[in-house]
């Protein structure tokens, strides 16, 4: 593992950069934003705004790069997004905060696209797994350290969003003086979702009030926290164990992902959320409770994405997986979209811990489906089925067929070695 970061930590580093300026980013959001008096549904359509940016930057980044190449875009986007951060403080307005968060989100997804195509030109099919692993520790370590970077300072003040805005400025210096010349970014055009629906519609479905989750989760969580009354330490504490959870949660979900039945595991990991949430719910505020229940909820999150792409690939041959990568990611972004505007809504008109309420209720629509599921088609045997897909919602289509193709191959040998035993 020593050899395969050797080779690839220069690039590592940026990345954690990144996520912790993106990170308090996310976060000092909802902090801000409650000194300013916004609303929870102002506060969910800045939030959508993101997911929007990121949805269109996933279709247009690759083009951009195929006519001026990854270092121009990469350099070019880190620039619109470091001044976007600086913006928000000057301009504390609901639409224009959206505007800058399509911004925002429009470059963050440029910059994993060409990030993730030199990791991946950086990696062998032997190593690939490994470095597709360390990069989702780097992208959640990021995530985690951003919140402890909040109580550094006062949200009220411009010093955090600076202080955002310098961490995604010096994240070019590893990454561009360390990556080599990349490939063009090819991204597979997206399965129309009509087909992606007939071959999995579970892996559609489950994808799409995923995003509602995994958005609502990030975005709005802070929102949450202000409006309880929480203090910055706690809600930076807050937002750090949603994604704690989804760390130390990855690897045992994705062990059981290759043993048994996906369609039970998503059943499960579903039906865990949703307790979570109706602890969050019931509790009213306590603070540990409300911990324990960040950590389970957002821990099953995560690694419920990557079962949904593993599920999906499933049923499908080789050929069709990149396409079908790219309709889930699509239709992951729309439930990113609709899912804080739901919630935001919900808030508005029944009280901050409507929050944990329509998280609950999207749980327990991903359970009940996959158990219905399991009524309408043949289980897969397991010597039949791919192998996890270690990948995080953030990621780009180009890590998710990487990842996609490192399964695919890494099945197959396992497969000719148990036909050769």
């Amino acid at each position: 593992m020593i050899k395969v970061l050797s080779g690839v930590w220069a690039l590592l580093l940026g990345v954690v950069l990144i996520m912790l300026g993106n990170g308090m980013h996310f976060t000092l959001i909802g902090l801000r934003g409650g000194i300013e008096g916004f609303s929870s549904a102002e506060l969910a359509i800045v939030t959508s705004g993101y997911f929007m940016g990121f949805l269109s930057g996933a279709r247009f980044t690759p083009l951009l790069i195929r006519r001026v190449g990854h270092v121009r875009v990469f350099a070019a986007l880190g620039s619109f997004m470091s001044a976007g951060l600086l913006a928000f403080p000057l301009l504390a307005d609901p639409w224009a905060w959206t505007v800058l968060r399509l911004l925002v989100g429009f470059c963050m997804s440029g910059i994993y696209v060409a990030a993730e195509s030199w990791l991946n030109n950086a990696s062998t099919n032997e190593t690939r797994g490994k470095v597709l692993s360390a990069y989702m520790i780097a992208q959640t370590l990021g995530i985690i350290g951003a919140q402890g970077l909040l109580t550094l300072g006062d949200a009220g003040t411009s010093v955090l969003f600076i202080g955002a805005s310098i961490l995604v400025s010096l994240s070019f210096g590893p990454i561009l003086l360390s990556a080599t010349s990349a490939p063009v970014a090819e991204v597979a055009r997206p399965m129309p979702l009509r087909d992606l629906f007939t071959g999995s519609p579970l892996g559609t479905v489950g994808i799409f009030l995923l995003g509602s989750v995994y958005a609502t989760q990030s975005g709005m969580g802070a929102v949450f926290g202000t409006q309880i009354g929480l203090t910055t330490s706690q809600i930076a504490l807050f937002i750090a164990m949603l994604f704690a959870g989804a760390l130390l949660l990855q690897y045992p979900i994705g062990w059981l992902s290759d043993r048994m039945d996906r369609r039970k595991l998503i059943f499960g990991a579903a039906s865990l959320g949703a307790v979570s949430c109706a602890m969050g719910w019931i509790t009213g505020g306590g603070l540990w409770p409300l911990m324990a229940s960040a950590f389970f909820a957002g821990g099953v999150t995560t690694p419920l994405y990557a079962l949904f792409l593993a599920y999906t690939n499933d049923s499908l041959s080789a050929e069709d997986m990149p396409g079908a990568s790219g309709g889930l990611i699509f239709t992951f972004g729309l439930g990113a979209i609709i899912g804080p505007l739901v919630t935001g809504w919900a808030m508005q008109g029944l009280g901050p811990f409507a929050f944990w309420l329509v998280l609950g209720a999207t749980f327990v629509a991903i359970a009940l489906y996959a158990l219905y599921r399991m009524t309408q088609r043949a289980v897969v045997p397991v010597e039949e089925t791919e192998s996890y897909l270690n990948v995080l919602p953030t990621a780009s289509t180009v890590a998710v067929e990487a990842a996609g193709e490192w399964a695919a191959e890494n099945a197959e040998t396992d497969r000719e070695a148990d036909t050769q035993s």
